[in-house]
């Protein structure tokens, strides 16, 4: 027997004088009502009495004040009552006296378990209780003394020595009571009542004690039965309580009476009995808790007989049993589901599931489903249902289906006025199971990171390790485990959709998602076959039965995942045949069954069968038998006798036992074997084979996984059930007229959005769209006026924007593609005047936050500058988010202890309220903590509604408002972000990039209005501390902008001041050669306007002349000073004096040289300039410089040729003295710059000659030529020294000799032919006097140089030689 822990002790008991008199008492009340006649001519009996019981009586009366009743045998002042009571022959009073003077003694504990005689005194109660014996008598005293009886059963349990009681004893005591129980059925009420609250009672006492027994330790021998047959004096242990559980058990199989009238299955008598029963285990259950898996015995009969009866029955009753069954199982649930894991699963999907989806009626089903969020509202309910069986692979998914459930009956009906009780309790259900996933996952989540890469998982290659036990919940590696187990299912589901359409393709599939080993392996394929649900039985069957060597290895694996021990054929046959469809064709059929017979063969265990060819041979025979008795068409069935004579001498030649065939027939003709079986949806019935099933695997499989939440595995639990949850809860807030449901709605929406921060920004983006739609602002058919009237008058709408904008202002992060409605809303907001206007500061490029008619009201500024009004100091926390459940009244109440806006005199007021509680504006200016992919959506969303996309305008003055209002947005957002703007700018790139490329069939409205944003942006960017790669990031932007066709022209006046003031204030801290030429480019083309030249050139000046002009942008900034200087819109004096700064930019050039001479290893001593400068010495800049210079010696006005050459002349004066040119550099400038300007020159001359009326034109480009062929003589000048020093000097000089000759036989047309062939001999002079000083040509007979000058010289001009060289 199993020893009871020690119990403290009890209560000081009474002292002898009190025990004297209380029994004095008892004994006189009963010999009272003995010695009372009821017949008098019954006097021989009453002789008989008093001779009998009234003497044992008065002997105890004698001794009563004389006794020491402490250290007295209980025996001698409890007997004459125990012999009242078993008297047949006293009146039924007496009896009743007699067990209210017992019930005293054990209620005041005369004696305890310390007391000589105790134990024989406490069972020789039992012994007269259990006996009572009662005369024929009125129902009324019948009854009082049936509770007396109940009354002392219970204060034998509760009094001192009850602790005695062996097992024995306490299931006699409850096989009493029981019948109490019964004979009150037919009897008052009140009787009734009182014998079931005292067998309560006495459960519950009973049951009290279980915790207390020491389990016995492993390995102990189990002494139990022995102490049981001898009798224990240590007290009663748990194998009482075995035999009242299992009676317990029997009472509730009441079998499947007449149905009642409501067609809930058994009468209403049995139904009370049920629900006795189950108040009974109940308490049994919540008083024995964790303790009863103490006990092995005790907990089977939980997981078999118990469960077997809830699932049953539960099913086949009406709506108080199955409460109470709910109760149970939840009540299970707490204690033992580390040891019920097969038995809640089925209890969920053959109970709850089924019933919850309305089958068995609505009354049933509204039982169910609060049962089912009763489940949920424990703490890890949710997260163990997950892990326990949507990650198993084998196992259903429970919590998915639940999701799907409570979904799809908390739906609305589109037509209906309002919620049913059972649509409100499923959607309460649905919102209770949010915020537990989000409380849960804040409370477990260490970050709250939306990078979906993070979740991200994979199957890279085929890991067996996935098939086998998991590790333990507390390590490291479980979370992984379990999500890729769920990972693996999922695809398993996909691979079984494949297959069911295709074998080849979901084999295949099978290999390319890593499920099986590469080449497959046949376990597991056969895995695959035994636990996916929903593949086609047919298919399974068809490809065991194929002949193929893989095939068949497949079977045999098949065939191992079967447990038949102990198992009888047919029972064996069943559970294989239901796994698959047995196929047609009878070759597949007997290589199917050969392995089954095999297989059980070897796990047999009763030695029936000698070989497994007789396993084989019966199989056959009982599908014959079951195709012969189910099959309609077969007319005549076969007998058990002729059965019996088909399977004579099958077992090497001797007989089966003929019971076990007998047995066989009767189970088969009674219950057919589904050997054609169909695929099923939804699961079947639990029938007594498949619990049979379940209770063998529950044997062997891993115990009921318990867990706390984990935010990786609770985010993936909520994925399953998103989808039809958040539409759900969308669809009740669209059509539900309760403002409470509604409120409950935005708290489920606020939740859904806590969970879904954590990578699950696709449902976030879903809820956000449907609250955008809500919100009806999107409708592109309402005009402004109707939608501010609906706006003002609907309570939905506004209790839509507020949630949207609560749920866009807390979890923006995590918003991706949903910004673009979230915009729209706010544009539409702006465009029906409910927005406050805002608009950026272009002094700093805040963003600010005006209210009409608001002048005092004080602002709070963020970090990017905006300036928004105080709102509620608790948006976005707990608090917040649980007061949004209350009416909308209080949801628009204001923190400020203001009035609510319902109280609001106007409209309008109550519109601007709403408008500071949505906190629109700290979307934008809080931006920063956005994560880059959210960051990026919303700023494409604002780029895509600023090129006019996706929008309807009722005028050219709104849409530029809006695309103002954009811009605007852009620009806070960006500030708010320049910690990272290389993160996200590149995108929005992307985005201005895209739009302008399609300004041919989609106008990209008003582009001039990106600009100044953009130039803002830019100013912020270049400022310190800045960074090469977001300054050309920028300009690329900007570039785009301007590209786009009359851009600048429609705002030069806008650009130019930001240019100037970009160039002027921080030129210092530009360091990209890109950002300069955009710069510069963008300067030099809105410079043309008259309103702009001087700002333009002043600009260029300052530049030239301060020191931000480097060698990395000089060469652009002598691009941007030509292209403004010789643009025919530029004045003449413009232009002039352009060139005049260009000509002086070579001093520049000069000091770079200089600096260059001084320290070689440092060409660039600038501290902003680039690589680009390291690669430019001064001579690259300065034929930058000349080569620009000369480009305007082709200009139509005369006057910036000339100035043109002019400066040209002032360069390479400078350049001789300062900038040390080589002869290669002489040459070269020579050869491809001087040269040729005066060659085409030349030729300009000729081609104006040749038009007709351009007489003056023609003067005037000879005057240029003659300037440009002065600017020869002087530059050969210069430079003949260096010229001379070059291996080509002697081709290059006659090749200037053979073009003036040429230029003098040329006729120009009158004056300007005389003038032209009169000023080439001045020039020619010029330079043959420059060779002469410079000892070069002399008059040497026999020099080539010499005599080619003399010869082509005097062709030219005949005198020059002689005047240069006398004779």
């Amino acid at each position: 027997m199993v020893a009871v822990a020690t119990t403290p002790d009890h209560e000081p008991r009474l002292n002898q004088l009190s025990i004297s008199c209380m029994l004095n008492t008892e004994v006189g009340a009963v010999l009272a009502v003995i010695r009372r006649t009821i017949d008098p001519t019954l006097v021989a009996s009453s002789i008989l009495l008093d001779d009998h019981l009234v003497q044992s009586l008065k002997a105890l009366r004698a001794i009563i004040f004389h006794t020491n009743w402490h250290a007295t045998d209980p025996t001698v002042y409890l007997s004459p009552f125990l012999d009242v009571i078993q008297s047949d022959d006293v009146p039924a009073a007496a009896t009743g006296a007699a067990l209210s003077a017992v019930l005293k003694i054990l209620q005041f504990g005369v004696f305890d378990d310390q007391s000589p005689g105790a134990f024989d005194a406490i069972h020789l109660v039992v012994s007269a209780i259990t006996s009572c014996r009662l005369e024929r008598t009125d129902p009324s005293t019948e009854d009082a003394i049936l509770m007396r009886v109940l009354q002392v059963l219970l204060a034998l349990l509760r009094c001192p020595a009850g602790r005695l009681l062996t097992d024995h004893a306490i299931c006699t005591m409850i096989n009493t009571g029981f019948q109490v129980v019964q004979q009150s059925v037919n009897r008052g009420d009140l009787l009734q009542r009182s014998a079931r609250h005292t067998m309560h009672e006495v459960i519950q006492t009973i049951f009290l004690h279980l915790p207390e027994i020491r389990p016995p330790e492993p390995g102990a021998v189990d002494l139990s039965e022995l102490e049981h047959q001898l009798g224990s004096i240590t007290g009663y242990g748990s194998r009482c309580m075995v035999d009242i559980f299992n009676f317990l058990c029997s009472l509730l199989n009441v079998g499947d009476g007449a149905v009642t009238t409501e067609g809930y299955g058994p009468s209403s008598s049995d139904e009370d009995v049920q629900l006795f029963t189950l108040v009974l285990i109940n308490s049994a259950i919540e008083l024995g808790g964790e303790s009863i898996g103490w006990h092995p015995r005790l907990l089977q009969l939980i997981q078999d007989d118990l469960f077997h009866h809830l699932i049953h029955y539960a099913t086949r009753s009406g709506p108080l049993v199955l409460s109470m069954i709910c109760s149970t199982v939840l009540n299970l649930y707490h204690f033992l589901r580390r040891s019920l894991r097969l038995q809640l699963e089925a209890f969920f999907v053959y109970v709850l599931l089924r019933i919850g989806s309305g089958v068995s009626g609505p009354q049933l089903q509204e039982v169910a489903v609060e049962s089912i969020i009763s489940f949920c509202r424990q703490p890890t309910f949710i997260v163990e249902m997950f892990v326990n069986y949507d990650c198993d692979p084998i196992r259903h998914n429970v919590l998915e289906e639940i999701g799907k459930l409570l979904c799809k009956t908390a739906y609305p009906q589109i037509n209906g006025n309002q919620m049913t009780p059972i649509q409100i309790h499923a959607f309460t259900g649905l919102v209770h199971i949010f915020t537990t996933i989000a409380e849960s996952i804040e409370s477990t989540a260490t970050d709250t990171s939306n990078d979906k890469e993070k979740y991200k998982l994979d199957m890279l290659e085929y890991e067996p390790a996935l098939d086998r036990d998991p590790p333990d919940p507390d390590s490291d590696t479980w979370v992984e485990f379990v999500r890729k187990r769920k990972l693996k299912k999922n695809k398993t589901m996909i691979a079984a959709h494949h297959y069911n359409k295709d074998e080849k393709k979901g084999i295949e599939y099978l290999k390319f998602a890593k499920l099986v080993a590469t080449p497959p392996e046949p376990k597991t394929v056969a895995r695959f076959f035994r636990y996916t649900p929903g593949l086609d039985k047919q298919k399974i069957g068809e490809y065991l039965g194929d002949p193929g060597e893989f095939n068949i290895q497949v079977l045999k694996e098949f065939t191992e995942t079967f447990d038949f021990t102990g198992v009888i054929l047919d029972t064996a046959l069943r559970t294989f045949l239901e796994t698959f469809r047995l196929p047609g064709e009878a070759q597949k059929i007997q290589r199917i069954i050969e392995v089954f017979s095999e297989k059980f063969f070897e796990q047999q265990s009763s030695g029936i069968f000698a070989t497994k060819d007789a396993v084989f041979l019966l199989c056959y025979s009982l599908i014959m038998l079951n195709t012969d008795h189910h099959n309609p068409q077969v007319k005549k069935k076969m007998t058990e006798e002729e059965f019996i004579k088909n399977n004579r001498a099958i077992n090497e030649g001797l007989d089966l036992p003929r019971e076990y065939l007998s047995e066989l027939f009767h189970s088969i003709s009674t219950n057919a074997i589904a050997l054609f079986s169909k695929n099923a949806s939804a699961p079947k019935e639990l029938n007594a084979n498949l619990w049979s099933e379940l209770i063998r695997r529950s044997r062997v499989v891993d115990p009921f996984i318990m867990c706390d939440f984990k935010h990786e595995l609770i985010r993936e639990a909520f994925a399953t059930i998103s989808g039809p949850s958040v539409a759900t809860l969308m669809t009740i807030f669209d059509y539900t007229n309760d403002e409470e449901i509604r409120s409950e709605c935005i708290e489920g929406m606020i939740s859904v959005a806590r969970i879904a921060q954590y990578g699950l920004s696709d449902v976030l983006d879903e809820l956000l769209s449907c609250l955008c739609k809500f919100t009806t602002l999107l409708n592109p058919y309402s005009c402004t006026e109707d939608t501010q009237a609906e706006f003002n008058q609907s309570v939905k709408m506004r209790m839509a924007l507020l949630a949207l904008f609560t749920i866009a202002n807390r979890f923006g992060k995590s918003v991706h593609a949903a910004w673009k409605n979230i915009v729209d809303c706010v544009i539409k907001l702006r465009r029906i005047k409910l927005l406050p206007p805002f608009g950026i500061d272009s002094s700093n490029g805040s963003a600010t936050l005006t209210t009409a008619g608001s002048t005092t009201t004080k602002h709070n500024k963020s970090d990017s500058g905006v300036i928004f009004p105080p709102l509620h100091n608790g948006l976005g926390t707990s608090r917040y988010v649980s007061g949004m459940i209350g009416r909308f009244s209080q949801i628009l109440s204001l923190d400020t202890g203001a009035e609510s806006m319902i109280n609001l005199s106007s409209e309008s007021e109550v519109n601007m309220k709403l408008m500071q509680q949505c906190r629109i504006v700290n979307i934008f200016t809080e931006s920063g903590n956005f994560s880059e992919e959210s960051l990026q959506h919303l700023g494409r969303a604002l780029i895509f509604v600023a090129s006019g996309k996706g929008q309807k305008f009722t005028s050219v003055g709104e849409e530029q408002d809006t695309i103002i209002f954009c811009y605007d947005l852009l620009m806070t957002v960006t500030s708010a972000n320049l910690h990272r703007f290389l993160a996200f700018w590149p995108q929005f790139h992307e985005a201005f990039l895209t739009l302008s490329q399609y300004t041919i069939m989609s106008p990209y409205p008003f582009p001039e209005k990106a600009i100044a944003p953009l130039f803002r942006i830019a100013t912020k960017i270049v400022s310190p501390p800045h960074d090469k790669q977001a300054e050309e990031a920028i300009f690329k932007s900007i570039q785009v902008t301007v590209a786009i066709e009359n851009t600048i022209d429609m705002c030069y006046d806008t650009i130019l001041p930001l240019v100037k003031t970009l160039i002027d204030e921080h030129a210092g801290s530009i360091q990209s050669p890109f950002v300069w030429k955009t710069l510069l480019v963008i300067l030099a083309t809105s410079g043309r306007n008259p309103q702009t030249f001087d700002d333009a050139i002043e600009t260029l000046n300052n530049l030239m002349t301060g020191p931000h002009l480097t060698k990395a942008n000089y060469m652009f900034w002598a691009d941007a000073s030509f292209n403004l200087g010789v643009h025919k819109a530029t004045p003449l004096d413009k232009s002039v004096m352009i060139l005049e700064m260009l000509g002086k930019s070579i001093h520049p050039i000069l000091q770079w040289h200089k600096s260059s001479i001084s320290d070689p290893n440092n060409n660039n001593t600038e501290g902003n300039t680039e690589d680009i400068s390291l690669r430019l010495t001064p001579y690259h800049l300065f034929m930058k410089l000349v080569t620009d210079l000369t480009k305007p010696t082709l200009a139509r006005r005369e006057e910036i040729r000339n100035k043109a050459l002019i400066e040209l002349k002032c360069c390479f004066q400078t350049a001789a003295e300062s900038l040390d040119l080589s002869h290669g550099s002489c040459l070269n400038c020579f050869k491809n710059l001087v040269l040729p300007t005066v060659d085409n020159l030349y030729q300009k001359t000729i081609d104006y000659f040749n038009r007709h009326n351009m007489e003056r034109e023609t003067i005037s480009m000879g005057g240029t030529f003659r300037e440009a062929m002065d600017f020869l003589a002087y530059f050969y000048a210069l430079f003949v020294t260096q010229l001379w020093q070059d291996d080509d000097f002697m081709t290059s000089w006659l090749f200037v000799l053979r073009r003036m000759d040429t230029w003098i036989k040329t006729y120009y047309g009158g004056d300007c032919t005389m003038e032209i062939r009169a000023h080439i001999p001045l020039v020619l002079k010029i330079m043959l006097q420059a060779m002469r000083d410079n000892g070069i040509l002399v008059p040497k007979e026999g020099d080539p140089l010499w005599e080619s000058t003399e010869v082509q010289a005097k062709w030219i001009a005949p005198t020059v030689i002689d005047e240069l060289f006398p004779q």
